[in-house]
């Protein structure tokens, strides 16, 4: 095998390499022969399909996958021999014609730039600490009662933390809504997800009320035709409840699985839950402060255009999936996520290098470890354990995060690491 490089950019190669044309002519008939063994043709026995039947039925597709695995293989041998990092998959172009007793092929791609040694002694590091107390654990099990709190109906004035389900219309310059009838919605008074603008005008209302009010309703109002406008509203209460909790006894406690050990033992439960979010929120902490200094510290950095822009599509799939999901979409363009893209390219690529030259690889421990809490989020965990093994996409992606959680977790030993203090809610909030 012969093999040229040229450097046709900053990061951008271009090798031409030479194989001999009897190495592909050899797979070729290795793979006719295998499929004369194992291909059925009706008109012809088991394993006794003619070879000159095979070429004219399978010539082009079996050629075609020659060169393919010859192409694959070649170029590993090749870019290992040059020792070449491609940052991206090639683009290859051949006749896979022989020309001269050799096939020739060139392989276009950008190759990952040299970092050199990447020093993190002199970053500083606030690595985030907080633990669960007490009021933490009884703070989650007020959440969890409010969440199977039940509704029942009042007689009394509306007041905030009641649910009211009412019907209203409004008008204003130049628009009224809805075009017909009234809207009936309903709001927990005091969530504002009617606005605080509607929901304190129903305060005092009793069910069967009916009355006008003067409302600004926000920019961001669910209701499109209704944002940012100011209108007088019609409104007619249908309905008032109030809340009711339900108590600390054991059918509360059976509906979390709990039916020996009582209160103690789902505290315990509670506590562990929120002892395993706290480490992964703690963890994604501090990686994202490793990520931004390391960033800071490598600003010159010369990234592969091709990841770039895979990133930035990416990035704009995820944002317009998302949208679709809130029932919109703007048809996001990947130019919007550039910068995001770098930044994301620019932090793998120096987590990555980090990994090679300190020779971190992901524990196997911590591996399983992860994708049993991944797994334990779903009702049927195992279910989700077994995708993963079958999955190798899925699979390796998880490896990568184990493996930015190690990096990021020996960078603080390696670094300038002060603690910050943080309370459970100051942890568990969006990093």
């Amino acid at each position: 095998m012969q093999v040229s490089i040229e450097n046709i950019g900053a990061l951008e190669r271009k090798l031409t390499v030479r194989v001999p044309a009897d190495a592909y002519e050899s797979q070729v008939r290795s793979r006719i022969a295998e499929a004369g063994r194992t291909v059925r043709l009706k008109g012809f026995r088991p394993g006794k399909v003619p070879v000159k039947v095979i070429e004219q039925r399978f010539g082009a597709q079996i050629r075609g996958e020659a060169m393919s695995e010859l192409v694959r293989t070649s170029f590993q041998q090749a870019i290992d021999e040059q020792k070449l990092r491609p940052a991206v998959a090639p683009s290859i172009a051949t006749s896979g014609t022989p020309v001269d007793g050799q096939i020739e092929y060139t392989a276009t791609f950008e190759v990952l730039p040299d970092l050199g040694k990447v020093d993190v002694a002199s970053l500083a590091i606030s690595k985030p600490v907080a633990s669960v107390a007490d009021v933490d654990v009884d703070t989650m099990i007020e959440t969890l009662r409010q969440q199977r709190r039940t509704w029942l109906p009042v007689e009394r004035g509306a007041q905030n933390g009641d649910m009211a389900l009412f019907e209203f219309s409004a008008s204003g310059d130049g628009f009224v809504f809805p075009a017909e009838g009234r809207e009936r919605v309903g709001t927990i008074i005091g969530s504002s997800a009617m606005s605080n603008g509607l929901e304190e005008h129903l305060v005092g209302h009793v069910t069967g009320d009916e009355f006008n009010a003067d409302v600004a309703f926000p920019a961001d109002f669910r209701i499109q035709a209704l944002a940012g406008k100011q209108a007088k509203v019609s409104i007619k209460v249908v309905r008032v409840q109030e809340a009711k909790l339900p108590e600390l006894d054991d059918a509360f406690l059976a509906t979390f699985g709990i039916t020996d050990g009582g209160i103690e033992k789902f505290r315990a439960d509670v506590r562990a839950n929120l002892e395993r979010e706290l480490k992964s929120m703690l963890g994604i902490r501090l990686k994202n402060e490793v990520v931004n200094k390391l960033i800071e510290a490598h600003p010159g950095i010369e990234l592969p255009k091709g990841m770039v822009d895979a990133e930035a599509r990416a990035l704009a799939q995820q944002a317009e999936a998302q949208a679709q999901q809130q029932g919109r979409s703007f048809g996001a363009d990947p130019s919007a996520f550039v910068e995001a893209a770098r930044r994301r390219v620019a932090a793998g690529m120096l987590i990555g290098e980090l990994a090679r030259q300190n020779e971190i690889r992901p524990d196997s421990r911590r591996v399983a470890e992860t994708l049993a809490t991944i797994a334990s989020t779903y009702e049927e965990p195992q279910q989700v354990v077994e995708l993963y093994q079958r999955d190798p996409q899925l699979m390796n992606g998880l490896q990568n995060r184990v493996l930015e959680d190690q990096v990021a977790e020996w960078v603080a030993t390696q670094a300038k690491t002060s603690e910050q203090q943080l309370s459970f809610s100051e942890a568990m909030r969006p990093a």
